[in-house]
């Protein structure tokens, strides 16, 4: 999947024009793309498309017009975007009570390394979590996380080929597996990866 270049991008007066029906294409694109762990936790995974209204969103909140802008938004979000050979997420805990979200940052540190994915036959994938900034400390984990999965050929290979996929997070306190991923996350997870 090939990086956003800056003429990939509206320009904010178009934004302006085409935001709503772009909105409403990028939503629907999401559905197809969130992954919920159990009751707390939430895989969003990204692409060009997600990405994009990411980057079209911030320009016209920030009034980002001038080239260099532009150029910075495009560097800090491109890496956000899968490159063929991996899968790329926001990982949230979504607690609504702030009590509740307070007690479980702090019993849930590092559960952005223990968040898994396993396609069919093969071992199963910890991520590379948080390369931009680190975003726990000893004390709590953050209630948002970036993350890589790195695929292997053979596993690309066999998610082309129709490879079930499944998922889960492996620690002490937030236990979850899921066998199967629903098909529509597993096909738009499946376009992602270039073909071997």
């Amino acid at each position: 999947m090939r990086a956003l270049a800056r003429e990939d991008l509206m320009s904010l007066e178009q934004y302006a024009r085409e935001r709503a029906a772009f909105r409403a294409r990028v939503l629907a694109h999401k559905r197809a793309r969130q992954l919920h762990l159990g009751g707390h936790a939430t895989l969003y995974f990204e692409d060009r498309m997600t990405i994009q209204y990411q980057v079209q969103e911030m320009l016209r909140i920030e009034r980002i017009f001038e080239e260099e802008g532009i150029r910075e938004e495009l560097q800090a979000y491109n890496p956000l975007i899968p490159d063929g050979r991996n899968w790329k997420a926001t990982f949230m805990l979504e607690y609504a009570d702030l009590a509740e979200r307070t007690r479980a940052l702090a019993e849930l540190v590092g559960i952005e390394r223990r968040v898994w994915m396993q396609v069919e036959a093969h071992a199963r994938l910890f991520p590379f979590a948080d390369e931009d900034l680190e975003r726990a400390t000893e004390a709590k984990t953050s209630a948002v996380h970036f993350l890589r999965f790195e695929l292997t050929p053979d596993m690309i290979r066999d998610v082309k080929g129709g490879a079930v996929i499944a998922a889960g997070i492996d620690h002490a306190k937030y236990r979850f597996s899921l066998a199967r991923i629903p098909e529509v996350i597993r096909n738009s997870l499946a376009a992602d990866l270039d073909s071997i």
